[in-house]
Parts: C-alpha cells; sequence; structure tokens
C-alpha cells in the first residue's frame, strides 16, 4: 500500500516540478504561488487520470483520422482547464498550453524514467519465481 503511496507522491513532485520548468521557459505561464503550483500539478494529474481517457475515447475518429495527433490537442486542453480551474494559474493561450504540455510530457517522461518507484505497482504483474511444470 505504502509504495503505492511513494509512487503517487514521487509522480506529483515529478509534475510540480515539470510545471515550474515550463513556467520558466515559457514566459506565457505563470504561477502566482507555490501553492498554486503544487494544486494545479495534483489537479493536472487527477485530470489525466480521469477526464483524458474519456476525451480519448470520445475523440477516437478524430484521433485515428489525424493518426494521434489529436491526443497533443487533448493534453492541452487539460492543461488549460486546470488553468481555468486553479486561482493562481495563469496560461495565455492554446498555442502556449499546447507546446507547454508537449514539453512537460516529454520532460515528465525523461525525470519518470530517472526516479525509482515513479509508477503504481498495482499495475505491475507478480514476479513468478517458479514455472510450472506437469510431469507425468
Amino acid at each position: 500500500m505504502f509504495d503505492n503511496l511513494l509512487g503517487f507522491f514521487i509522480q506529483w513532485g515529478i509534475t510540480s516540478l515539470c510545471l515550474w520548468v515550463a513556467s520558466l521557459v515559457f514566459k506565457d505561464i505563470r504561477f502566482s504561488s507555490t501553492s498554486a503550483l503544487i494544486i494545479s500539478a495534483l489537479l493536472l494529474g487527477f485530470a489525466n487520470a480521469v477526464l483524458r481517457p474519456l476525451l480519448v475515447i470520445l475523440t477516437l475518429p478524430l484521433t485515428l483520422l489525424t493518426l494521434g495527433f489529436f491526443l497533443l490537442v487533448i493534453n492541452a486542453l487539460m492543461l488549460l482547464l486546470v488553468a481555468k480551474i486553479v486561482k493562481g494559474f495563469e496560461i495565455s493561450g492554446f498555442w502556449t498550453a499546447f507546446f507547454a504540455s508537449l514539453f512537460i510530457s516529454v520532460l515528465s517522461m525523461a525525470l519518470g524514467t530517472l526516479a525509482p518507484n515513479a509508477e503504481m505497482t498495482i499495475y505491475r504483474l507478480p514476479e513468478q519465481t517458479s514455472p510450472h511444470t506437469i510431469s507425468m
């Protein structure tokens, strides 16, 4: 149980760090406080876990038609949604959100490979200790 909680906190920290770095790289992304940054990272993780899969399913024909590039638009919409909800988090427009979401995704993936236990261990298959054999 605590392994899952540790992975959640590591991923939350990675998302917070990526949002902060994105606010340094993109001048049109601003956080008024550290708490706005941390809450934004938490809500972005929630939106990506709950809303994003629903949007992917609903827009599947458009995603297939664009060979998957519409997923980048969905990522930008998730970032804009979080910016609308969290007071103190501002994004100037869609294209800033588009390129920032691309930047955040790549940076998060890179940092996630460096972090131990960043994924939720509940999704791992149990390791087999010995193969099952049938003898006659």
